[in-house]
């Protein structure tokens, strides 16, 4: 799209130009300075000036002082139908970061060298001379690099600004961006900063839960997930954040059912079925699907000539270790009933064909079920390759439609208490029945339903 057809990259232009006509210095910076040099869409145009936060404050009618102890504004606005929220954030040189997140004290400063040299990687310690571009000038003749970033882009290098043991151990979140760019961008990871890396892998435990499983998510949904696994695995970083995932490695498989080897190599071929923008859930029952096979894994019974290596109760086991994991990283209850029901369900549709209707019938109306699919899609793609059951699925699933998969119910608890059957705990069992039997087509009527009901259950 046009650059001036993006609302949020109007709103900081127009946010940049009157900063400059009160007097101050300002520039696109970061991330979406990369990535208009890269060539790809830019999600979120962010300012840098040396205004003090005051002075944004003062320059504009909407705002919010999100953080405005370290110079961070909000700028709010409106084109069109689009609400925007442009973060501005004054030139600034940190102080000691004593809690290894956010530093003690900032000192604002006038001078962009100051402000980039804080940042952690070179390939997001650019700026833009935004009205320069928009005027006609090249882009390249607009970027004002300060850290050698260009040059690393075009060599496809993630590094540190600076001493990149420092810049680590200002924000060891830092630890997992490096991770996430190296993966989604393709780029290597440039000697020093790996050292550095790998030397401080252990400390990425002191970052808070909530920004682990943002990160860890941004990690496997930006479209390169199984690149970010293999990145954390190397460099130390995935036994310590998530040993769950890191005890799969060596633990072999039924080379019939799994030839492409065990469960940590699985896991791999599955994300690579994930593409960019996936939901979080899906990502993460893909991710945690097989967890519980480590702790399962039972080797052949040499006694038992034909005996294969199995996983029994994989699912339950599964699920346990799911949930304590979800529960560490402060999932909200409805993302770990998703992922947990993703874990609980992805064995039962290795016997869709086999099942009766009823049964059927509930399977592809479990919420979310394309996630469902989409998880069985992959992991058949990652082992036997057949996908003679996802098809079928998906041809019920289109076949039957609402209307038969979710009928009004034939019967209800009110209906049974008219009927004059106590209140109790058989009153589940008994509207199941009723419903499996309305699924099925056996009955089709509320007459049939009480019918069915006083057959099997006694009158009331």
């Amino acid at each position: 799209m046009p650059r001036l057809d993006n609302p949020h990259y109007a709103a900081a232009l127009a946010i940049v130009q009157r900063l400059r006509a009160l007097g101050h210095a300002a520039y696109f910076a970061g991330g979406c300075v990369r990535d208009l040099l890269l060539g790809v869409p830019a999600k979120d145009f962010d300012v840098a000036t040396s205004a003090t936060p005051d002075d944004v404050l003062a320059a504009f009618p909407r705002t919010e002082a999100v953080g405005a102890h370290f110079g961070v504004v909000l700028v709010l606005g409106k084109l069109g139908e689009t609400r925007t929220a442009t973060e501005v954030a004054t030139f600034r040189h940190d102080g000691a970061y004593s809690d290894g997140r956010r530093p003690d004290a900032v000192r604002f400063s006038t001078d962009p060298r100051e402000d980039v040299l804080r940042r952690d990687f070179t390939i997001n310690g650019l700026l833009l001379d935004a009205p320069a571009f928009e005027s006609g000038d090249p882009l390249e003749a607009c970027v004002l690099d300060l850290v050698g970033g260009r040059a690393d882009l075009d060599a496809g290098l993630i590094r540190a600004i600076g001493e990149p043991a420092l810049r680590f151990a200002e924000d060891k979140l830092r630890l997992l961006r490096a991770i996430r760019f190296a993966a989604r961008l393709g780029f290597a990871l440039e000697p020093r900063t790996l050292h550095a890396l790998e030397r401080q892998a252990a400390e990425s435990t002191q970052v808070s839960a909530e920004r682990l499983r943002d990160e860890l998510s941004r990690i496997l949904t930006e479209g390169h997930a199984r690149r970010g696994l293999e990145l954390l695995d190397r460099t130390g970083l995935l036994v310590h954040l998530l040993p769950e995932i890191a005890r799969m490695k060596g633990v072999a498989q039924p080379p019939q059912f799994h030839p492409e080897g065990d469960v940590f190599s699985h896991t791999l071929l599955l994300l690579d079925h994930l593409d960019a923008g996936a939901s979080p859930t899906l990502a993460w029952g893909m991710l945690l699907h097989d967890v519980g096979k480590p702790a399962t894994f039972t080797p052949p019974d040499p006694a038992r000539p034909g005996d294969r290596i199995r996983f029994n109760g994989h699912v339950e086991v599964g699920l346990a270790v799911a949930r304590t994991l979800l529960a560490r990283l402060r999932f909200s209850n409805d993302d770990a009933a998703q992922v947990l029901a993703l874990i609980q369900h992805h064995m039962r549709f290795g016997d869709i064909q086999k099942m009766k209707a009823s049964t059927l019938k509930r399977l592809l109306r479990l919420p979310h079920i394309e996630q469902h699919l989409a998880l069985h899609r992959a992991d058949c793609l990652s082992s036997h390759g057949s996908l003679a059951n996802y098809d079928f699925a998906r041809r019920s699933l289109d076949e039957l439609g609402h209307d038969q998969l979710r009928p009004p119910l034939l019967l209800t608890g009110d209906a049974l208490l008219a009927a004059g059957y106590p209140a109790g705990p058989r009153f589940r069992e008994m509207l199941e029945a009723a419903e499996d039997a309305q699924l099925e087509g056996r009955i089709a009527t509320r007459a049939d339903a009480l019918a069915l009901i006083a057959a099997r259950f006694g009158p009331p």
